[in-house]
């Protein structure tokens, strides 16, 4: 097997894009989950509306990128106030429901036919990234000492990185301010909060709009990552993934997100590359009664996703977190 390829690939794939994509994602879930206590399990939806609002406003409307971009995350604002109006009075669970549903429900209208001269139908909507490209410092590939980058993927890096960076200081100030320790107080006890005269209600639907644009920033990327726009990528498994980089880096930490998502990606591609040379060629390592090539590709999920129910068992918190922090206990 080459130990080096199987390295060099996880690390490439831990740093990419698409680990961008899922930090931001689960600094979102972050604030929604980890800070105030509201269980989002349609990050996906955030996703696509940010990504479909701006992908439709270019390609269908015309309006410059910069506009669109503008118009995407205000959809995700539109859909926080749709979601979070009838359901943060309600208990959790009801929030929880909602944004599942929606999430769904907003992933077939963009692949629906009788939208498809707007949102594409199921091929989706390319044609949106040359502007961001044009504006690319990057002319051959970059190279980090044992790892490289497509000049366009470089470019995607610098500014998703770059994001998640921005991202990052603006939770850490968040959460350092009075404003973050009544997010805090809600999540431990929300009726003491009320009973001080706090407006609780709008408190939650601050958060759900925040951790909303976050996600909203993360369909973005991913959609200016591959120049299109296609509904089968946001689909629930998408806020799955979002969920398990939150719970692995940790809860109710700044880092906790990022590093969990570089963590998660790595793992997941590491066993993918891992299992597919163990079984590839004429002559497998593995015998084919007990794996095939095939089969490969999924044991990845089966494995990591054992790694995930022992950590939630022997360390809810995650692996950055602080157990006084999080309420959750598998156990």
């Amino acid at each position: 097997m080459n130990w080096g390829y199987i390295f060099e690939f996880a690390i490439t794939q831990a740093l990419g894009p698409t680990a961008v994509v899922y930090a931001l994602a689960a600094i979102g879930l972050n604030i929604h989950f980890g800070y105030t206590g509201l269980l989002n399990f349609g990050q996906a939806g955030f996703m696509a509306v940010g990504a479909y609002g701006t992908a439709a406003s270019v390609v269908t409307f015309g309006i410059p990128l910069w506009a669109g971009l503008l118009v995407g995350l205000l959809a995700t604002v539109v859909l926080a106030l749709i979601l979070g109006v009838p359901t943060l009075r309600l208990r959790a669970d009801y929030l929880a429901i909602a944004t599942i549903a929606s999430a769904e429900i907003l992933r077939r209208i963009f692949q629906s036919v009788t939208f498809s001269d707007t949102f594409g139908g199921s091929t989706g909507l390319s044609g949106f990234a040359r502007d961001f490209y044009a504006l690319n410092p990057y002319t051959d590939t970059v190279s980090l000492g044992f790892i490289s980058f497509r000049n366009t993927t470089a470019w995607v890096l610098t500014v998703g990185w770059g994001l998640v960076l921005l991202s990052c200081l603006i939770v850490w100030a968040a959460t350092k301010s009075p404003w973050g320790r009544v997010l805090k107080s809600i999540r431990e006890d929300e009726d003491a909060v009320r009973s001080l005269g706090k407006n609780v209600y709008w408190y939650k639907m601050q958060a759900l709009i925040l951790g909303g644009l976050f996600g909203g920033l993360g369909g973005i990327v991913l959609i200016l990552t591959q120049s299109a726009a296609v509904p089968t990528d946001f689909a629930t498994n998408t806020t799955f993934f979002a969920w398990a980089c939150l719970l692995l880096g940790g809860a109710a930490r700044v880092w906790g997100p990022v590093v969990g998502a570089i963590i998660f990606w790595f793992l997941l591609n590491f066993l993918g590359e891992l299992f597919s040379q163990m079984t590839r060629g004429a002559d497998p390592i593995l015998p084919t009664w007990l794996m095939t090539e095939t089969q490969a590709s999924l044991i990845r999920f089966i494995i990591l996703g054992l790694g995930l129910m022992l950590l939630m068992i022997f360390r809810p918190q995650g692996i950055f977190g602080d157990r006084r922090e999080l309420a959750i206990d598998a156990r």
